[in-house]
């Protein structure tokens, strides 16, 4: 993996949003909010459960997958929000699978991308998204700041993604609610789960913390859920023999 991915993303991201057509916005799909889940349920590690074809660092992980099935099997398992990634240059991802999978499943919908530009956040919400994703390494904190108060504004909530100790100070400044915390440098793609048990010293009171990547079996869970209101799980989930039973085993009991 070259050590220039973000910024070849990035690239990438600049050239779909110059092609993208603004889209007129459609009413918000109602589900409970994010935040208020995570922090009503807070005696458990919940559990973002995505749906991701390919990526980058490990090439295909599942193709044959059939989206839908697999997020009404997330959810069925308790499973608090379906993460979609929606690129479909690195991914393999397609908006189209957000629209599936947010027209036949009742919890909250992510959109999972490289999110540079008012247009696809609007067309996030267009595809049933209630949350999108903001990353803190891919924008100035001015414009991350603008994109964070559009999405709101629009009743989107956002996760906010964050690799380092500068970049959780940013989204404390930016006031944001839901942080993550992502175990995954996005320059060399390599995971450590220290990243998100070094930061958890820094957590403040009133957001929630999401830990991602990096995590696969119920050890991985407990070292990250004393500290975590939830965990975002990809790869384990789309290479898990028994889907559910693998969302189970990572809902860590904190009671």
């Amino acid at each position: 993996m070259s050590k220039e991915f973000l910024p070849t993303i990035l690239k990438q991201k600049a050239k779909e949003v110059e092609e993208l057509e603004t889209e007129s916005l459609q009413p918000l799909r109602e589900t409970y909010k994010l935040y208020d889940y995570l922090k009503n349920n807070a005696k458990k590690l919940q559990v973002i459960a995505e749906v991701k074809k390919a990526s980058p660092s490990l090439g295909d992980i599942n193709l044959d997958v059939d989206i839908v099935k697999q997020a009404k099997t997330y959810q069925d398992s308790g499973a608090a929000m379906i993460s979609v990634l929606t690129d479909p240059f690195f991914f393999k991802g397609d908006i189209d699978y957000l629209r599936q999978i947010s027209s036949q499943v009742s919890i909250p919908t992510l959109a999972k991308d490289f999110i540079i530009d008012e247009k696809q956040i609007i067309r996030s919400r267009n595809a049933g998204a209630t949350v999108i994703l903001l990353i803190v390494a891919a924008l100035p904190e001015t414009r991350l700041k603008e994109l964070y108060d559009f999405a709101t504004g629009l009743g989107l909530e956002v996760l906010l993604e964050t690799h380092n100790l500068p970049e959780l100070e940013v989204a404390h400044r930016i006031g944001a609610k839901i942080i993550g915390v992502n175990n995954r440098n996005l320059v060399t793609f390599e995971t450590d789960i220290n990243t998100s048990l070094e930061l958890s010293a820094h957590f403040k009171e009133m957001p929630v913390y999401i830990s991602e990547s990096a995590i696969f079996t119920k050890d991985d869970a407990a070292l990250v859920a004393p500290f975590f209101n939830g965990i975002l799980v990809g790869t384990a989930l789309m290479k898990a023999d028994n889907v559910s039973e693998k969302v189970k085993e990572l809902q860590i009991d904190k009671g």
